[in-house]
């Protein structure tokens, strides 16, 4: 009889190994946790289509942290979606993780949403890092949010230690070398009332896929309100055609700490359109990320893997045995 294929739901991943603080950490009380200045505060945000890859994220950054149960874990959740199954999921997979879920209700931002280049770009749930600053309780001053499609292979409490300065707002890697004009239509650079937000300002691209942020400083900012203010540009007039990242830009771009390239080795999905297989940049890394249309759980499935899916696919927590019937 010919295998058939089942689809995976959210309780169809194994538990994963304890891990253990060494001995030089910091002992935080569970009841504490959520608002302790010496917490690791991770931001992530966990959907069906995405929870594999966030299962194997989750998995990469305890598995090579010094004090795992140090780290409070904080999943941005759609409204709509079943909260206790992904808390189930969640907990089964990892029952000694600290972490919280946050329903986001995307009635605001969707109508702001313009349609972009890759379908996957417009979920609503893609566009929450922008509301982190009131998704989570005000005790938290400092978050590190992180995508679904990467691992780590270093210890996040170095990313997480980065200092922001008197005035920064968040850090994140910069790639200067990127075409920075390709980000943004030819109505916006013909535009000067548009063009000169970047006047006086070395605006370079950064990925939002790793950024620390200082929520206190975005709070007082009203940071939220001023990306929502160039979406709504955008949809008068077609500014831009990448989803959450331009707004941004726009904002950011010029004014944030810069992270070594290490931290965030992006691009590994290929572009929006082909998702073909990329290598890493030079240099020594922390952080895969497999930003692009290509998610190697999709590539391993398919059985078309790139030599780099292989790295992923250690930490996938998929049960194989769920995922066909004889």
């Amino acid at each position: 009889m010919a295998a058939t294929v089942t689809p995976i739901t959210h309780q169809h991943f194994k538990e994963a190994s304890k891990f253990y603080n060494s001995p030089a950490c910091l002992s935080i009380s569970e009841p504490y946790i959520l608002c302790s200045h010496q917490a690791l505060h991770v931001a992530m945000t966990i959907d069906k289509a995405y929870i594999r890859g966030s299962m194997a994220a989750i998995l990469s950054v305890l598995q090579h942290s010094s004090c795992p149960h140090n780290i409070a874990f904080h999943f941005l959740i759609s409204a709509t979606a079943n909260a206790s199954l992904l808390r189930t999921t969640i907990s089964s997979s990892f029952p000694y993780l600290y972490f919280r879920l946050y329903p986001f209700d995307h009635s605001s931002v969707a109508p702001l949403i313009s349609t972009s280049i890759r379908s996957a770009l417009d979920c609503p749930l893609n566009y929450a890092r922008i509301y982190l600053a009131s998704l989570l309780p005000s005790c938290i001053h400092r978050v590190l949010y992180l995508d679904s499609d990467l691992i780590l292979v270093d210890d996040i409490a170095e990313l997480a230690a980065i200092q922001l300065g008197d005035n920064s707002v968040l850090a994140a890697t910069e790639y200067c070398s990127a075409n920075f004009v390709s980000y943004f239509t030819p109505t916006f650079w013909s535009n000067p009332c548009l063009s000169l937000t970047f006047a006086n300002r070395k605006a370079c691209y950064f990925n939002t896929g790793v950024m620390v942020m200082d929520l206190d400083r975005w709070r007082e900012g009203d940071y939220t309100r001023k990306i929502e203010e160039w979406m709504e540009i955008q949809k008068r007039m077609r500014i831009y055609e990448l989803g959450s990242l331009p707004p941004f830009l726009l904002v950011f771009a010029g004014n944030i700490v810069p992270v070594d390239h290490r931290w965030n080795q992006h691009g590994l999905g290929g572009d929006n359109f082909d998702g073909l297989c990329r290598d890493l940049h030079p240099g020594p890394v922390s952080v895969l990320h497999w930003s692009g249309k290509g998610k190697p759980w999709a590539r391993l499935d398919a059985k078309t893997p790139c030599l780099l899916d292989a790295l992923w696919a250690s930490y996938d927590l998929l049960d194989t045995s769920f995922a066909f019937d004889s």
